[in-house]
């Protein structure tokens, strides 16, 4: 079984007295629903795992390891151990400015959500230390971070701030199945399955679905895929 331990962080910490701070990303690859983001800072600065806690601790790993049930279990554990923040980027801001970009914005609003979490707690300035899941560090952020391919598989922090994303985005789409009913959004959660292609060909697009997402367009009729035709040209070269 994947397991993830707070040594990153204890590392960090034994230079420097910073809130280390996880970042994960839950929605890049679905054709509908907002992009969400979180970011997480363990309360105990020595990153101590409380002995009663220990079994609730293992289910903190990659997100998508877990069964909607186990999220649902440790997410309130996960909220009372950690400074939670978490952000977003809507459907509309994903077609403005395409899905990576508006994944920053998401986890830039998620960072400050978390900050504005530890001040409430009485700390006036938190120095920050971030560690994000994947390749790409976090554009115009000034402080230290370091991006790490895999973490939400080996970083606690990480895999905390996935299992948050997670459960807020799959609530959002589950509430979506009542606004938007016949696309099955609470089974699927907006990816692209055949259940969720079939509708879409059958219904059209809703106001939650990515229109600059080229399945949503090539399901469509041609006076809709004009709007957004410069997705459908072929790369030059």
């Amino acid at each position: 079984m994947e397991t993830t331990t707070f040594a990153k962080e204890q590392e960090i910490v034994a230079n420097k007295p910073f809130f280390v701070v996880g970042i994960d990303e839950v929605g890049r690859g679905p054709l509908a629903g907002p992009v969400v983001a979180a970011a997480v800072s363990y309360k105990d600065k020595t990153f101590t795992i409380p002995e009663a806690l220990e079994k609730e601790f293992t289910l903190i790993r990659d997100s998508k390891k877990l069964s909607a049930q186990q999220r649902e279990k440790i997410v309130d554990v996960i909220r009372e151990h950690f400074f939670v923040g978490v952000g977003l980027a809507s459907v509309e801001t994903i077609d403005r400015i395409n899905i990576l970009q508006a994944t920053f914005l998401a986890m830039k609003a998620a960072l400050t959500d978390v900050i504005k979490n530890i001040h409430q707690a009485g700390i006036a300035s938190p120095e920050v230390y971030l560690l994000l899941d994947g390749n790409q560090k976090l554009p115009s952020y000034s402080g230290p971070q370091e991006a790490i391919t895999g973490g939400d598989g080996s970083v606690k922090s990480i895999a905390a701030a996935s299992i948050v994303a997670k459960v807020v985005r799959d609530r959002m789409l589950e509430e979506y199945e009542h606004a938007y009913p016949g696309y099955g959004f609470a089974r699927h959660k907006g990816y692209g399955t055949k259940e969720h292609m079939d509708a879409l060909r059958k219904m059209g697009a809703c106001p939650i679905h990515r229109m600059s997402f080229k399945p949503v367009l090539l399901s469509l009729p041609e006076n809709v895929n004009k709007r957004f035709s410069h997705v459908l040209k072929p790369k030059k070269g």
